[in-house]
């Protein structure tokens, strides 16, 4: 069974390596991996902040020690308040990723993740719910595509 984790600053060659996939199934353009080497550090620098406003989350490759098999990342953002929000905190969930040689086993992230109660834990300790929509088949999320990358934009709201 493949367990979710927090992806940690020795995961991102890894997230950056999925992120291509994603997108490149979405826009196969030049391919170009070039950007990788800047955007390496930062990364790092991010996934090191466990209490920031951005987080990656992980299954490990079963089949490959240190590769990553599926990934969903997401970022906090602060809005003014409102009813139903006060403190006005908004997460959205940008991207998610599946290594397309990963077993199927491997996607426990795109059927994991997504209940509110799992994105509640996963966005640091913040209260954060999933907006209702609609889903896919077999019960995924539309935008997760079994074996492939494929992106996922969820509206998070957190909750007071």
């Amino acid at each position: 069974m493949s367990l979710v984790r927090r992806a940690l600053p020795a995961d991102a060659a890894e997230v950056l390596r999925l992120r291509q996939v994603m997108i490149d199934s979405l826009a196969p353009a030049s391919g170009s991996t070039d950007w990788h080497i800047e955007s390496l550090p930062v990364l790092r620098q991010r996934l090191a902040e466990p209490d920031g406003d951005f987080g990656a989350f992980v299954v490990d490759h079963p089949e490959r020690p240190g590769a990553l098999a599926a990934l969903v990342v997401g970022t906090v953002e602060y809005r003014i308040g409102r009813a139903g929000n006060p403190h006005g905190t908004v997460g959205f969930v940008f991207s998610v990723a599946t290594d397309p040689d990963a077993p199927p086993r491997s996607n426990a992230l795109a059927r994991e993740v997504p209940p509110s109660s799992r994105v509640r834990a996963c966005v640091h300790g913040r209260a954060a719910g999933v907006v209702p929509g609609a889903g896919g088949s077999a019960g995924t999320p539309h935008g997760i595509r079994r074996g492939r990358a494929a992106v996922h934009l969820a509206r998070l709201q957190a909750q007071a």
